[in-house]
């Protein structure tokens, strides 16, 4: 046993997240949590880690316990190449050691103790991989794809950017439990599936928080499953979670059934004794004994709390506007370049009404480019955009409010949008989960998946024909992922989306486009049908 959660509460301010709860983390456990946006999840990593202390219970860390966890965007002074060598240490000080041993050895009258010290510091540093150092930290780099920015300076790098060399030093750090949160917001396609194949060989630990359906299939082998404030742990992957779970609720729900019926029986003998024992002259004692009997069992009764079938979701249905012409966007021969970088390069483009295209590609190839310049964000260097007649888009991006101010309230933003009463507004609101005081929150206190709901819920009433879609799983609970999906198989419209959620991908487009070196490639197919022949073009390319 690594780590042991034991009655554990945690308060914050007059909610308690949860009380009494245990979690237990053994030596090479793969574990998914999972649950719904603010159950209380990356609290319990802080927990683990320490960030954060419990308000009662017991936390008990195997002594000698190495853990990693990215908890925030990481700030470093150096080359990102010094940031991830600071991974390693241990190794670096032994480095350090041995260097100062081969000064001394250069002096006879230190020669000797020099020597010996030397030999056997070397002996440790070669059996912890001392010597694959940079082997490991180029591994890393080239499946993380950040090799390119080894050497530029670490406060140079983006956020997601900073996000990624975090996530490579901890993964060199080699710790005995690896807590990742949310670990492929950031990530392209191929370094997901880098990151699959990474844990699978991964000697440690691990417990992952993630919406993404796909990932927790292929990295984890068991479950714990946050709701209500309480955790239940299921052993195999994420779909197997997900049907095992279904059948315990069936199960639970058809007990509670059974006690209610049986409770129901119980009180109407009990009313039927008390008649009869009043209806008796004199009053009968021997039936309100019995009576009195039966309430007492009653009331010992452990009774079965109604188990949580359907949880509250949000409704979403987009209301399809004036249909668009046949023709809803074409490129032709576009070219577009940002300083010495060629993003697009003669791309072809015809979308079609009520096609669902995917697009694809690795980080930094310019799908959010593509995107842009449909929606006349950016002029192209040459070549031509044109968008059909009577298009309607509507764009939800990865970070919906960066232009809204951030002091504006969520009912005020939704009816700068959408011109209805501000009774009509909570209404609308309720249905995607902003309930009573919650539409007077300002919008920089929203989470991730609230600001992704409000911006949905904004979709509905616009009337679109055209949704682009940038990676609108990101911030979404896994609830909240199959609503959108089921209202998009219900959308009479257009969609183009950039995803980098397999599962998302492979439920709701048939047709993938790759973005290669500023050429696009397009297939039918969705992803897991076409991977392949992405991957044959990526290796054209390198060649």
């Amino acid at each position: 046993m690594l780590i042991t959660l034991k009655n554990a509460k945690k308060v914050f301010g007059s909610d308690t997240i949860f009380e009494g709860l245990n979690f237990e983390i053994k030596e090479k456990d793969r574990i998914g949590l999972v649950g719904r946006n603010g159950c209380g999840k990356t609290t319990l990593f802080k927990l683990f880690t320490q960030v954060e202390s419990l308000d009662e219970g017991n936390l008990f860390i195997k002594k000698n316990t190495k853990i990693g966890y990215l908890d925030q965007i990481p700030e470093f002074e150096g080359s990102v190449r010094k940031y991830l060598q600071s991974g390693f240490f241990r190794l670096q000080e032994m480095k350090q050691q041995m260097e100062k041993l081969e000064e001394q050895m250069q002096h006879p009258d230190t020669f000797e103790k020099a020597m010996a010290r030397y030999g056997s510091l070397q002996d440790q540093f070669s059996r912890l991989g001392g010597y694959e150092m940079d082997a490991k930290l180029e591994a890393v780099a080239n499946g993380l794809n950040i090799q390119h920015l080894l050497e530029h300076s670490f406060s140079s790098l983006s956020g997601g950017e900073k996000t990624k060399a975090g996530l490579g030093k901890i993964l060199l750090e080699e710790p005995d439990v690896l807590f990742l949160d949310e670990p492929t917001n950031h990530l392209d396609l191929s370094a997901i599936e880098w990151l699959e194949d990474y844990l699978k060989e991964f000697q440690g630990a691990c417990c992952i928080i993630s919406h993404d359906r796909y990932f927790l299939d292929q990295a984890v082998n068991k479950i714990a499953d946050l709701e209500a404030g309480e955790l239940t742990i299921y052993h195999g992957n994420y779909s197997r979670f997900i049907k095992e779970k279904e059948e315990r609720l069936l199960a639970e729900f058809k007990a509670y059934q059974e006690q209610q019926k049986k409770i129901k029986k119980m009180r109407e003998t009990i009313k039927r004794l008390k008649e009869w024992a009043n209806q008796a002259n004199p009053p009968n004692e021997g039936l309100h004994r019995r009576a009195r009997s039966m309430e007492r069992a009653l009331e010992r009764m452990e009774k079965k709390e109604k188990p949580l079938i359907d949880p509250k979701k949000m409704k979403l249905s987009f209301q399809t506007g004036e249909r668009s012409g046949t023709d809803v966007v074409k490129m032709k021969e576009v070219t577009k370049q940002f300083g010495d970088k060629k993003v697009l390069q003669g791309v072809d483009f015809h979308v079609r009404f009520r096609d669902r295209i995917a697009i694809a590609g690795k980080n930094g190839s310019g799908k959010s480019t593509l995107l842009n310049g449909i929606m006349g964000l950016i002029e192209p260097d040459s070549g031509e955009i044109s968008v059909g007649s009577q298009v309607q888009i509507g764009y939800l991006s990865q970070h919906p409010f960066e232009h809204a101010d951030p002091n504006q309230t969520v009912i005020d933003h939704f009816r700068e949008h959408i011109r209805v009463t501000e009774g009509q507004a909570r209404q609308i609101l309720a249905r995607f989960l902003f309930f009573g005081y919650a539409v007077f929150r300002k919008l920089h206190q929203l989470s991730g998946g609230e600001r992704m709901r409000l911006k949905l819920a904004i979709f509905m009433h616009q009337n679109l024909n055209l949704l682009i879609l940038d990676e609108p799983t990101n911030h979404l609970d896994l609830d909240s992922q199959e609503v959108l999906e089921e209202a998009l198989d219900q959308f009479e419209g257009t969609v183009i989306c950039v995803s980098h959620d397999r599962y998302f991908l492979n439920r709701n487009f048939k047709e993938t486009a790759y973005l290669i070196d500023g050429k696009l490639y397009r297939f039918h197919g969705n992803y897991d049908e076409t991977k392949e022949k992405w991957k044959e073009h990526l290796e054209k390319h390198k060649a």
